[in-house]
């Protein structure tokens, strides 16, 4: 069965919870999307407005503090917020591509540094207290004196798990960043041994139906070709004859179906879920919105990448890829009142950057 890119979109909407604000819980959203991209404080609280009925900071600040949602590098690497529940076996899952990419990232810089004793003696300074990136890579700097400190620090967050705990990830707060063993702020050990299946499995059900790439793609992953032929999902290709996998009962959504307009925060999670991003934006309009590593918030219009938004201290600015509908700016209001900035201006031209 062949899939329109209509099909496609509007069936992601869904599953992202986008075609109308959900009554689900934050908690219950945050298990849903998997994890929630955090690279950017604010972004997740966005995310989750864009998302929910009634969503509040606190509902989220609550979470964080209270333990049950927690943030760390997870899906690529990248800062993201999932539920504890969810952690304790994501993590374990991506250890080896964490590894990996430290490897090649710090290699040169930290030559005679003993990957098995930093990641030991890390695990002993943060035992029992938490303590910032730079007082962790000086403890580490002092057994390793020639190497560069900063790698230090970045090569523990990556041999080890970790968590942020807050302040950080809370609403409009910086600093320092924390580093608490993720075991011991969770209070479990983490899973020995999870299945990659689990992960291709819920990533289908928020993102789904997606190729094999799709998925490498959203969780930084790779030979998953296997381990997903081997499910048993249902088959489907798109437009450009490509084959999609998804759960056997999963339900996809009329292309027809009405979308309502919704402005995405940096990195969003729907944004950077697929290896072919054809079902939300143009190609030409990937190439403004993915612009190296950053990817800038986005305007969905009928459910497709219709521009780019930022949120300043003066108001929100707009940089529109066509016409808007007035909807557009309705929501722009809305999103400022979230934002503690009602009243405040919204500026609209071609050429605005933030």
């Amino acid at each position: 069965m062949q899939l329109t890119r209509r099909t496609l979109n509007r069936t992601a909407l869904h599953r992202q919870l986008l075609l109308r604000r959900s009554d689900l819980s934050p908690l219950e959203a945050i298990s849903r999307l998997v994890a929630v991209q955090g690279q950017e404080v604010n972004a997740p609280y966005l995310g989750l407005w864009s998302r929910l009925s009634g969503f509040a900071l606190d509902d989220l600040s609550d979470l964080l503090y209270g333990g049950q949602v927690v943030r760390g590098s997870l899906l690529r690497a990248t800062q993201h917020l999932t539920t504890a529940e969810d952690y304790v076996w994501v993590r374990p899952l991506l250890q080896a591509r964490f590894s990996r990419s430290s490897q090649s990232a710090f290699a040169a810089v930290t030559k005679g540094v003993d990957r098995d004793e930093l990641a030991t003696l890390a695990r002993q300074h943060l035992t029992g207290c938490t303590l910032t990136r730079p007082q962790l890579r000086g403890l580490l700097a002092e057994r390793w004196p020639t190497a560069d400190s900063m790698a230090l620090g970045w090569l523990a967050q990556a041999l080890l798990p970790v968590v942020h705990i807050p302040p950080n990830g809370i609403w409009g707060r910086g600093g320092a960043t924390p580093f608490t063993l993720a075991e011991e702020w969770i209070g479990r050990p983490l899973e020995a041994e999870p299945a990659p299946e689990r992960l291709v499995e819920r990533y289908l059900a928020g993102f789904g139906p997606a190729g094999v790439k799709d998925v490498q793609m959203w969780s930084g992953l790779t030979r998953l070709r296997e381990v997903v032929e081997r499910m048993p999902l249902r088959r489907y290709t798109d437009e450009d004859g490509r084959v999609l996998y998804d759960l056997p009962d999963a339900e996809l959504v009329d292309g027809d179906t009405p979308a309502p307009v919704r402005l995405l925060p940096s990195f969003d999670n729907l944004v950077l879920a697929y290896d072919d991003r054809t079902r939300l934006m143009a190609d030409e309009h990937r190439r403004q919105v993915c612009v190296g590593s950053v990817t800038n918030p986005v305007i969905l219009v009928d459910g497709f990448v219709a521009g780019m938004w930022w949120l300043t201290k003066a108001g929100l600015r707009i940089q529109p890829f066509g016409p808007l509908p007035d909807e557009v700016m309705a929501e722009a209001e809305r999103l400022l009142e979230f934002a503690g900035q009602k009243g405040a201006a919204i500026e609209i031209g071609s050429q605005i950057r933030p």
